[in-house]
């Protein structure tokens, strides 16, 4: 399935959580992490990645310290409300997984708990007929790290504004996140007094496109994105 890519959307990007190059050699993956785990388990999936990868040996401290500096980014904020303002959010997908490239977007509900990113993404791979099982764990990875960015903005705006009071109102400082402008407009597109069935000459702005890319074009497009990372 091949469908044309819109003028709209930028260069796919790859989300990842661990770049790291030794000697050469370079490692680079997206996953996610249960942040309760002990953090003997970063040491064991280190050392298991460098030995089934085949890995020269620099890699294991430095994959231990990417994941563990991260963790202590994210632990950082426990016990804070992560989702205050608005709870509807809008997600875009702009993503390229070995020869796949699909884009979307659409918005998400903060207060359904039963919303989950590795089930949706399994659904969409499965609705656009996406036999790379590459591609459902990096859509749902994809979505986890914008909810995961939405939160440490909201986070960052109330510890902001509890300062702020010290001294003048806080509405005299809040500027909202471009997140949020962002669901803002999004949402006057899903006006409530209107019906939630897509306007038909909506369709093609909303309707996922999917890519599938040839050798020479995945080639090419890693040879840019070496370039662009030196």
């Amino acid at each position: 399935m091949k469908s044309p890519a819109s003028a709209s959307w930028k260069a796919p990007l790859k989300f990842r959580m661990l770049d790291i190059e030794v000697d050469g050699q370079r490692y680079k993956d997206a996953f996610t992490w249960n942040p309760y785990d002990p953090d003997s388990e970063v040491v064991m999936f280190a050392k298991r990645t460098v030995k089934d990868l085949k890995l020269a040996p620099g890699f294991l401290p430095q994959i231990v310290q990417s994941i563990q500096s991260q963790l202590a980014t994210f632990r950082s904020y426990e016990g804070q409300d992560m989702y205050v303002g608005d709870k509807i959010i809008p997600i875009k997908l702009d993503l390229q997984v070995n020869h796949t490239v699909i884009r979307d977007q659409f918005l998400w509900d903060l207060n359904n708990f039963d919303s989950d990113p590795e089930e949706f993404a399994r659904t969409l791979c499965k609705d656009l007929g996406i036999e790379d099982p590459e591609v459902g764990p990096a859509v749902a990875f994809a979505i986890r790290e914008q909810l995961y960015e939405i939160a440490i903005q909201n986070v960052t705006s109330a510890r902001e504004n509890r300062i702020s009071k010290k001294g003048r109102r806080a509405a005299e400082h809040f500027t909202p996140s471009k997140a949020s402008g962002a669901a803002l407009d999004l949402m006057k597109l899903f006006s409530f007094r209107s019906s939630v069935v897509r306007k038909r000459k909506e369709w093609d702005y909303y309707k996922p496109v999917l890519d599938l890319l040839s050798n020479e074009e995945v080639d090419a497009l890693e040879a840019k994105e070496e370039r662009s990372g030196r």
